[in-house]
C-alpha cells in the first residue's frame, strides 16, 4: 500500500518528511504528546498549510485544536518511508567519499545498512573501512545475487560510475544512490538518486557572492588560541 502512494507524493514533499520527523522526534523527547501544525510550521520555516498536506500524504491525521499525536506521528512516518525495515547495500568505491559513507552508522536508522564495499584497487581490496570488507568488484553481481541486496551506492569517479550501475543492476539491485558527477542511464524499473555535490556547492557559492555583494566582510576578527583549540577538538571527533 504504501509503496502504491509514495509514487504519487511530489518529490518535495518527499524530501520535507524526514524533517518532520525529525523535529517530532525532537520534541518527543521532552515528553510532549501533541502538535500542531503551526508548531511544526514555526520551527521550520514553512507554510502550516503545506506542512497539514505534507503530513496528509504521508497517511496522518491531527485532531482538531489538539493537532498530531507525536509518537503515533513518528511511527507513521518511519512507516511510510520505509524505514522499519532495514535493506541491505553494496557500496562500490572504497575512497574518501565511499570511507564516509562506510563510517556513518546513522544510515540503519533510515532503513539501510552497507554490508560490504567494493573495489578495482588491489590495495584496498581484502582491507577493512569501519568494519567492513572491501571486495574484488568481479565478485560483485554474484553476492549481490546470493544475499538479495537491492540497494547500491556508487562512489567512484565519473569515468567509471556508468559500468559500474549496469553492474550493480545486473546483480539484481533495484535502487541506486549515486554520489558521482554523472547521469546515469539505466533501465526504467531502476530507482536513481543523484547527490551531485558539485551543484550544491555551485549554489552554496552563489549566495555567498550575492551575500557579500551587499554586506561586504570588511574585517575578519583573529581566532585566539581558545578558538583554534576547539576547532581541533572538534576535528577528532
Amino acid at each position: 500500500m504504501h509503496q502504491e502512494t509514495i509514487k504519487t507524493v511530489p518529490e518535495p514533499t518527499l524530501k520535507r518528511l524526514p524533517l518532520y520527523h525529525r523535529f517530532l522526534k525532537e520534541i518527543h523527547a521532552t515528553g510532549r504528546e501533541f502538535v500542531s501544525c503551526t508548531e511544526i510550521g514555526a520551527d521550520l520555516k514553512l507554510d502550516p498549510t503545506q506542512v497539514r498536506k505534507d503530513l496528509e500524504a504521508a497517511g496522518l491525521a491531527g485532531r482538531p485544536r489538539i493537532g498530531y499525536p507525536i509518537a503515533a506521528g513518528i511511527d507513521g512516518l518511519e512507516d511510510f518511508l520505509g524505514w522499519k525495515k532495514v535493506n541491505e547495500a553494496f557500496l562500490v568505491g572504497a575512497g574518501s567519499m565511499g570511507s564516509a559513507l562506510l563510517g556513518y552508522h546513522k544510515f540503519e536508522t533510515c532503513g539501510m545498512r552497507i554490508v560490504a564495499a567494493f573495489d578495482r584497487d588491489p590495495s584496498k581490496i581484502g582491507s577493512k573501512v569501519h568494519g567492513k570488507q572491501v571486495l574484488p568488484l568481479d565478485e560483485l553481481e554474484d553476492l549481490a545475487r546470493r544475499m538479495r541486496v537491492l540497494i547500491g551506492i556508487v562512489t567512484v569517479p565519473a569515468p567509471e560510475a556508468q559500468a559500474v550501475a549496469e553492474l550493480l543492476v545486473a546483480g539484481g539491485i533495484r535502487a541506486i544512490w549515486n554520489f558521482a558527477p554523472i547521469r546515469l542511464r539505466l533501465p526504467d524499473h531502476v530507482i536513481i538518486r543523484n547527490e551531485d555535490l558539485y551543484c550544491s556547492l555551485a549554489g552554496l557559492s552563489q549566495k555567498l557572492s550575492q551575500a557579500l555583494a551587499a554586506s561586504p566582510v570588511t574585517e575578519l576578527p583573529t581566532a585566539g588560541p581558545a578558538a583554534i583549540g576547539q576547532v581541533s577538538a572538534m576535528s577528532s571527533i
